[in-house]
């Protein structure tokens, strides 16, 4: 036996490059420029940047405003009234 007569037991199993060129021509099929010859082309779906847009109505059904808001008739406005009177004339004295 002799240097050239050796053969390994296995096969030489070599890795492919993908789209780098090659036999493929310049664009290596990716088509032509823009952002889907780029590497790891992802584009977003058109319907989420339409969810992203719409408000969320969050705690919908609450208003924290209206539920601070003291509802008064007739007299006890009057009485609320008066008592706001009073303490803006007493501010205004000092």
């Amino acid at each position: 036996m002799q240097l050239h007569n050796l053969q390994s037991r296995t096969k030489r199993i070599r890795s492919r490059q993908v789209g780098r060129g090659g036999r493929r021509g310049k664009t290596a099929g990716r088509g032509t420029k823009g952002q889907n010859a780029r590497a790891g082309r992802k584009k977003r779906p058109e319907i989420r940047d339409i969810i992203k847009r719409i408000p969320k109505l969050r705690g919908r059904g609450r208003s924290s405003l209206k539920s601070r808001q003291v509802k008064l008739k007739g007299a006890e406005l009057k009485a609320h009234l008066a008592k706001k009177k009073t303490l803006k004339t007493k501010s205004e004295e000092k």
